[in-house]
């Protein structure tokens, strides 16, 4: 095993955008109707896949006109939907750097805001390439973006390790020839790790976060 690809999202990276609408919608039941009918994950998700921001909102305000400025701070506070990083994620990502794994990154991510995360997260330069989302116009798990990310990079996948907290997206990435980690945990994807002989065994750098 000598390439590890990780997705970023809820992997390196905690998002929620709870963490923006907590501050913005008082009633907690508000907020997640808010999330499930209005800015919901199949919305974001076309972002993802190369929609412009102005267009995704406009639409929306076009549907919910009484919800505008909520609608509108999902892009224009965008920032506050990101909870940090995943510290003992990012500890691994570190050792695999010290021992020389090839590092890569396959994200469903606008290409409006992953400059943002560019500028908070330093680790993000470690990767030798990041194929994002919004970028090629293709979102996780079409095989067509991870097959981009194996011939620009000339990768071979069995020699690969694709580590996402979407189970579909490992076995999108399975389908391929490459080996899958369903990511819960850092402690669990240490784990998996030192039996691929891909990290030495310890616990060291790790926890929960």
């Amino acid at each position: 095993m000598d390439t590890v690809i990780f997705d970023l999202g809820n992997v390196l990276i905690a998002w929620d955008p709870r963490r923006l609408y907590r501050s913005l919608i008082e009633d907690e039941a508000q907020m997640e109707w808010f999330l499930r009918e209005v800015c919901n994950s199949e919305w974001n998700e076309q972002q993802d896949a190369g929609r412009p921001w102005a267009e995704g909102t406009a639409l929306l305000r076009a549907r919910f006109p009484k919800h505008a400025e909520l609608i509108d701070a999902y892009h224009l506070r965008w920032k506050e939907t990101l909870v940090g990083p995943i510290d003992g994620s990012v500890a691994i990502l570190a050792e695999l750097k010290a021992r020389g794994v090839r590092l890569l990154a396959l994200t469903n991510w606008s290409q409006e805001t992953f400059p943002v995360a560019q500028r908070l997260y330093p680790f993000l330069q470690w990767f030798e390439g990041i194929v994002v989302s919004g970028e090629e116009r293709l979102v996780k798990p079409d095989p067509r973006i991870y097959q981009r990310l194996l011939e620009r990079y000339a990768v071979d996948p069995a020699t690969t390790l694709y580590i996402d907290d979407s189970a579909r997206n490992v076995a999108a990435a399975e389908a391929l020839g490459m080996h899958g980690w369903w990511f819960r945990d850092p402690a669990g994807l240490r784990e998996r790790l030192v039996e691929l002989g891909v990290l030495e065994g310890g616990t060291q750098g790790i926890n929960h976060g």
